[in-house]
């Protein structure tokens, strides 16, 4: 059951993503043209820490995306989305997602955050049980 729900709500995303207007990358005249194709991903449930789930092209157009599983207290290190927007989707355990100068977000099984572009973050295991959770990122294009 919790596995279903999170893959409808990663379904839900990628959808949400499409609606919010990302746009492909059109490669340059005389660049390999980029066709991802459509496949299924099963998430290995003994992961110790991470996970490469979707890694960019070819395998999507800006897509990536990971498992990640942190141990109580630990946390992912602060890092900057630069020219991509992230979204976490948490499988197990409690977190937040630590915002610089900005908001710290609460993480639970069920919940979403979402990061947007140039936003320097972390994301710490504040729980007593492994926090497992998946990352997606897509440039941002306006």
């Amino acid at each position: 059951m919790r596995r279903s729900m999170a893959l409808s709500i990663i379904l839900g995303i990628l959808i949400a993503v499409c609606i919010l207007g990302l746009t492909p990358v059109v490669p340059s005249e005389g660049s390999a043209k980029l066709t991802p194709k459509a496949k299924v991903i099963m998430l290995a449930p003994n992961v110790k820490d991470y996970m490469r789930v979707l890694g960019g092209p070819p395998e999507t157009v800006t897509m990536r995306s990971g498992l990640v599983v942190l141990a109580p207290g630990k946390s992912v290190g602060t890092h900057n989305t630069e020219t991509y927007e992230e979204v976490l989707v948490v499988l197990e355990g409690r977190g937040k997602m630590l915002i610089t100068d900005g908001p710290s977000l609460d993480l639970k099984p069920g919940a979403i955050a979402y990061c947007p572009q140039r936003t320097e973050h972390n994301v710490t295991n504040t729980g007593s049980e492994q926090l497992r959770y998946l990352y997606i990122v897509a440039k941002a294009v306006r």
